[in-house]
């Protein structure tokens, strides 16, 4: 379900987490960083990709795993909860999603 929801690659991960506008984009981390959890989320989301190209159920280490089920379900209930990711490429939500590695205009 990971590879299925995250429909971005490493690259357009990096480039999006890079803007300005995915830094204001979910909930702050509680550690004073500035950083929202979703964009922590992004760069670990891209060290998965990036350790495991082929996707090989055997290349992820526990970790991994317990990341990509964080993934799963964020990108999961917020799809579920609105469409307006979808329609709006600029509404906080469809933000939030991309730094969860999931691109709602592509799907």
């Amino acid at each position: 379900e990971f590879n299925e929801l995250v429909n971005m690659s490493a690259g357009d991960l990096k480039d999006w987490l890079g803007k300005d506008e995915s830094t204001g984009a979910g909930w702050s981390k509680d550690d004073g960083s500035g950083e929202t959890i979703g964009h922590e989320s992004g760069r670990k989301i891209i060290k998965i990709l990036e350790k495991n190209p082929e996707k090989d159920p055997d290349g992820y280490d526990q970790e991994d795993i317990d990341h990509m089920r964080r993934v799963v379900a964020y990108c999961k209930r917020h799809l579920a909860q609105e469409s307006t990711a979808k329609q709006n490429p600029d509404s906080k939500s469809a933000k939030s999603l991309k730094n969860w590695g999931h691109d709602p205009q592509k799907a």
